[in-house]
């Protein structure tokens, strides 16, 4: 833009504007309406007419809303929150108790029950395997504690597997947790 004295013109990004008194290859001296005398360069500043609007000379190229609009951050989109506690739970449960896996035990003896809730846990175990689940959960109940000495036995046949107690104040006594390590 070509800038001579006496050009009345306005700063970009600062609330000064002023008449030109001084220009000195890229740096423009101007006096403001309060009489002050302060140095810009040359692109920092606008030419303007004292009596043409501002808002018709700065926003003629483009609407004023789109102007505003690329001024204004962003907002950020809130994404759910997972508490460190959540982001380690399993993420696979599976409950042997025999009334979740039959509908009617009643004809079954006990090695039979067992024997389904054995294979039902071998089952998932090799699922979760075959699909690269890390963690699971094996609720058992409580009881005497033969299917949970069964299911350790079974666990440790498995050498990609450790084992231990399930988180406690979610499931008690009666559930072990699984990790798979994965290769």
């Amino acid at each position: 833009m070509d800038f001579k004295l006496g050009d009345y013109v306005l700063v970009l990004d600062e609330d000064l504007s002023g008449i030109i008194k001084r220009i000195d290859g890229n740096t423009i001296s101007i006096e403001t309406n309060d009489g002050f005398l302060i140095d810009f360069q040359k692109n920092e500043l606008i030419k303007k007419d004292k009596n043409q609007s501002i808002k018709t000379d700065l926003f003629s190229n483009s609407s004023i809303s789109a102007v505003v609009s690329e001024k204004e951050i962003p907002k950020r989109k809130n994404q759910p929150k997972v508490r460190a506690k959540d982001r380690y739970e399993p993420t696979m449960e599976v409950d042997l108790h025999i009334n979740q896996l039959v509908k009617s035990s009643r004809s079954m003896s006990n090695h039979d029950m067992l024997t389904l809730q054995l294979d039902t846990a071998k089952h998932k175990l090799e699922f979760a395997i075959s699909k690269r689940i890390q963690k699971i959960v094996f609720i058992h109940g409580v009881g005497e504690g033969v299917l949970k000495m069964e299911l350790e036995y079974l666990f440790g046949r498995y050498a990609n597997v450790k084992f231990y107690d399930a988180n406690y104040q979610k499931y008690g006594l009666g559930a072990t947790e699984v990790y798979i390590y994965q290769n």
